[in-house]
């Protein structure tokens, strides 16, 4: 029989516990868990180890423990838990309660089998845009910089109206508190730092799919047109080989269209986006908000400024701006295993020097010439009108011979 066990608490303390579980831990002689946790416990006659940053060394001592322990843990150990890092090296057994997010929806008496799950405890809300989106009920796990008015604010911000939200706080506590709100009430209202906010929608909102029109994009202007056009991005996309979880690279982003098309595909990854040109900035940021796409965006002169990126899996060049000899040594040195770049020419100049740049540093290239005509009244009747042609470069590094 194990002599580890990984047991859920819930905020009420040792009272949310079965007496066999209390027995457990009475009997146990090494009791780990947070301050709060361990405070519910303040008559344990054993060994105790409270948990702050350092789970590695709680790891190795319940490795090398042979009497029973005990881990204490707030509600589901595996749902955001301490339980899913230990499992992995720690044999141990392991005793749940119910979650803060299912007692959230049980206050709410809605189902949640069908619920978006989102942790921004301790993370970045940067890209949260893009995973909401769309979701008809969205469950978030919040800290105190994540916090329910400042989701509220940001939601707000790329004008996620169709939402309102429920707020738990301290739930299963003597001080319990359950809200509803509108996103205005949340982003005006203070709360507890133990919470779980529920977003639900309210309403149909827009949604765009692959392939978002020229005219929604706001452009430059007087040269309206800088930007990837639709059937060349589509053609692009489907060659940068994005998955759900892909950090991509925009280089040259400009109206950004290139970044939104893929920030709706990488909703669990990440988008990086550099744009040279500080005027195209303004509409570049005008096009994340109205796509709900959030979007890195640096203003600088790749290669100078990618060094803040994280490894991309795929590679956009919209643009390299006279820089295509380090761009593509850059680019090459960070994109990581089984990753793409791609790069769109509209001369024979800049796609013969791609493909031999990349040749040369060892990458399988395979080119495509889009040659695209879209239909135009005249009169009373349809005609044809080219664009211009655009060479799509795609890169990957060859596999090592076995």
């Amino acid at each position: 029989m194990n002599n580890i066990h990984i047991i859920g608490i819930g905020a009420d303390g040792a009272n949310s516990l079965h007496p066999r579980q209390l027995d457990r831990i009475n009997q146990s002689s090494f009791l780990a868990g947070g301050e709060r946790q361990l405070s519910y416990f303040p008559n344990f006659k054993g060994e105790t180890f409270v948990i702050r940053g350092n789970l590695k060394e709680l790891k190795k001592r319940l490795q090398d423990e042979s009497r029973p322990a005990v881990v204490l843990a707030s509600g589901d150990p595996l749902f955001y838990g301490i339980g899913a890092y230990l499992s992995g090296s720690v044999e141990a057994m392991i005793d749940p309660q119910p979650s803060s997010v299912q007692l959230a929806f049980a206050r709410m008496n809605e189902s949640w089998q069908n619920a978006k799950i989102i942790s921004v405890h301790g993370r970045g809300i940067t890209g949260l845009a893009q995973k909401i989106d769309g979701e008809e009920k969205v469950a978030l796990l919040t800290d105190e910089t994540n916090s329910p008015d400042a989701i509220a604010r940001y939601l707000l911000y790329f004008h996620m109206m169709e939402y309102n939200a429920f707020v738990a706080e301290n739930i299963g506590a003597a001080d319990e508190r359950c809200r509803h709100f509108t996103l205005e009430q949340m982003a005006a209202a203070s709360f507890a730092p133990l919470n779980v906010v529920i977003l639900k929608k309210n309403r149909a909102a827009k949604s765009w799919t692959t392939g978002i029109p020229d005219a929604e994009f706001s452009q430059r202007k007087p040269d309206k047109g800088l930007i990837t056009k639709r059937d060349i991005r589509i053609l692009t996309i489907s060659r940068m080989n994005i998955h759900r979880s892909s950090i991509v690279w925009d280089i040259g982003t400009c109206t950004g269209s290139i970044a939104i098309e893929a920030a709706k595909i990488a909703k669990d990854g990440a988008v990086f986006a550099i744009e040279k040109n500080e005027p195209d900035l303004a509409n570049a940021r005008a096009n994340f908000q109205k796509f709900r796409t959030d979007v890195t965006l640096v203003h600088g002169k790749a290669p100078d400024g990618l060094e803040a990126f994280p490894d991309p899996d795929c590679v956009f060049m919209g643009g390299t701006a006279g820089n295509m000899d380090k761009l593509i040594d850059t680019c090459a040195k960070r994109l990581n295993p089984g990753g793409t770049i791609v790069l769109n020419a509209v001369t024979i100049e800049s796609m013969s020097k791609a493909y031999q740049l990349l040749k040369e540093i060892g990458f399988d290239v395979d080119m495509a010439l889009a040659q695209v005509s879209l239909s135009k009244p005249i009169l009373n009747m349809t005609r044809f009108e080219a664009q211009n042609p655009v060479y799509i470069i795609c890169a990957t590094r060859k596999e090592e011979q076995s």
